[in-house]
């Protein structure tokens, strides 16, 4: 099968790039990467009338830090966040999730951008953004707004973003040198969608745990922040008593769903493994 059709515009401005899209009526789609689009194109799962390539915006570019914030172009490449240095000193769970994407050859054109904005479930980068408390900033007709990672992503393949809207950025705090940090996924092959993926960051005063979060991907409709497991931690030493608690919370934060590759009840036990192994890896770190 073929994709249909389509006339072919490239804007060089997110201004004119929202233009066209209006002026398709809605009978249009952005690309930067392609690696979810084009594939979407050729099964015909995606039509649109109009193709708007905004892979050469340099709006849509560029890694910045101001005042505690790092801000990332939507356009910018899975490899770069695997290798910027300024993305594994202050988004360090970026850099650690970005090798367990996909391969080589999607990791050096995919976007954060369309990673994030596609919001698939098993998808490392938007539970790494849910993690870091990223700000997610909107471009539409109407201007610019920025939405939290907490209420972006809101069913499977839904965000926040509205028809015609382009996301621009990611403005994430940055991590501090009392953070650590780990991630992990267990796939049935590397590279293939994750079974169960998790990401934890934790903040210690001494050797307390002042701050958790923990995010997982491949456990429901939309990745989820484990706000039990993180209570659990919050405010005891990171020992082994500490972490049986956490992993023993995941019950009331995680409900998966029975399907083809795995059943609920392994997903949850997974996701516990997983979880284990993380909390001690940081525990080891931090020893």
């Amino acid at each position: 099968m073929k994709a249909r059709a389509f006339s072919y515009l490239r804007p060089a401005s997110v201004a004119e790039a929202l233009a066209a899209f209006a002026a398709a009526d809605g009978d249009a789609s952005y690309i930067a990467g392609g690696q979810s689009l084009v594939p979407a194109l050729a099964l015909r799962l995606q039509a649109p009338e109009r193709l708007i390539d905004i892979a050469h915006i340099p709006e849509l570019r560029g890694i910045a830090l101001a005042d505690g914030v790092l801000r990332l172009g939507a356009l910018t490449r899975h490899v770069e966040a695997h290798d910027n240095p300024l993305i594994a000193a202050h988004a360090p769970l970026l850099a650690l999730a970005a090798p367990f994407v996909a391969h080589p050859a999607i990791r050096n054109r995919g976007t954060l951008g369309g990673s994030v904005a596609l919001a698939d479930p098993a998808s490392e980068f938007p539970a790494m953004m849910l993690a870091l408390e990223a700000e997610m900033e909107i471009a539409g007709p109407d201007g610019t707004r920025r939405v939290p990672a907490a209420a972006f992503f809101q069913d499977l393949y839904q965000t926040a973003i509205e028809p015609g809207e382009l996301l621009v950025a990611f403005h994430i705090p940055v991590a501090g040198p009392h953070h650590r940090c780990a991630f992990d996924e267990l796939a049935r092959r590397r590279g293939d969608y994750a079974l169960v993926g998790c990401g934890v960051m934790l903040g210690f005063d001494d050797a307390i745990v002042a701050e958790a979060r923990i995010a997982f991907l491949s456990v429901g409709p939309v990745p989820q922040r484990a706000a039990a497991a993180e209570a659990a931690l919050t405010g005891r030493a990171l020992d082994a008593e500490a972490i049986r608690a956490a992993q023993a919370a995941l019950a009331d934060d995680l409900d998966p769903q029975d399907d083809e590759q795995v059943p609920a009840a392994m997903r949850l036990h997974l996701a516990r493994v997983l979880l284990g192994r993380l909390l001690g890896r940081i525990a080891g770190d931090a020893a």
